[in-house]
Formats: structure tokens, C-alpha cells, sequence
């Protein structure tokens, strides 16, 4: 069964780190790309990067430089280091898959940045 669970969110400080983890199943990392997005209340879901099936990451500008995407091949794991976090970071994270057209989405994990 093809599956995508997002672990790892919770409260942070501004300025803190966070390490979110989408956990696949039935999908074979070194040969799937995963895209990692976010939700803000109000706002719309949002492509923060992704990571191909070579291995290859790409980021977008709003978060280049503050967080980066790997991933664990022998546990189909693929995380999100988030550093720096802001407030503006808030936010349901969620990690996708897309493949042959059809788009597999997990079930998100909350992000609150706040003192």
C-alpha cells in the first residue's frame, strides 16, 4: 500500500530547529522523488523543495539556506532540517509524492513557531 506519514512537528522558539521526517511506503526512494510543503492558516499550500530520485534537492527562496532536505534509502525516510525557524514559519507541513499523475499526499504534522 503506497503511504506517506510526516513525523516530527511540535513547538519551537524562534531561532530554534526542527527535523520533520516523511516516512514512505510502497514507493522506492531511488526511484521516486519526494516535494516537501507547507500550509499556513489562511494561506495556501506552499512547495518549500524536493528531492529527486537521483538524490538531487531543490529549494525554494523563501527557505533556501535554512532548510534542507535528505534522505535514509534503507528506512525510505526522506527529512526536512529546518534551522532558524521563524514565526512566520507556522504551519502544517506535508510531504508528496507524484507519479504517473496521480499525487500522494501524507496527513501533515504541525509546525508553531512562537516564544
Amino acid at each position: 500500500q503506497r503511504r506517506l506519514v510526516e513525523s516530527g512537528g511540535g513547538l519551537v522558539q524562534p531561532g530554534g530547529s526542527l527535523r520533520l521526517a516523511c516516512t514512505v511506503s510502497g514507493f522506492t526512494l531511488s526511484a521516486q522523488g519526494v516535494t516537501w510543503h507547507r500550509q499556513a492558516p489562511g494561506k495556501e499550500r506552499e512547495w518549500l523543495g524536493g528531492i529527486t530520485a537521483a538524490g538531487s534537492s531543490d529549494y525554494a527562496a523563501s527557505v533556501k539556506g535554512r532548510f534542507t532536505i535528505s534522505r535514509d534509502l534503507a528506512e525510505n525516510k526522506v527529512y526536512l532540517q529546518m534551522n532558524s525557524l521563524k514565526p512566520e514559519d507556522t504551519a502544517t507541513y506535508y510531504c508528496k509524492v507524484l507519479k504517473l499523475g496521480r499525487v500522494w499526499w501524507g496527513q501533515g504534522t504541525q509546525v508553531i513557531v512562537s516564544s
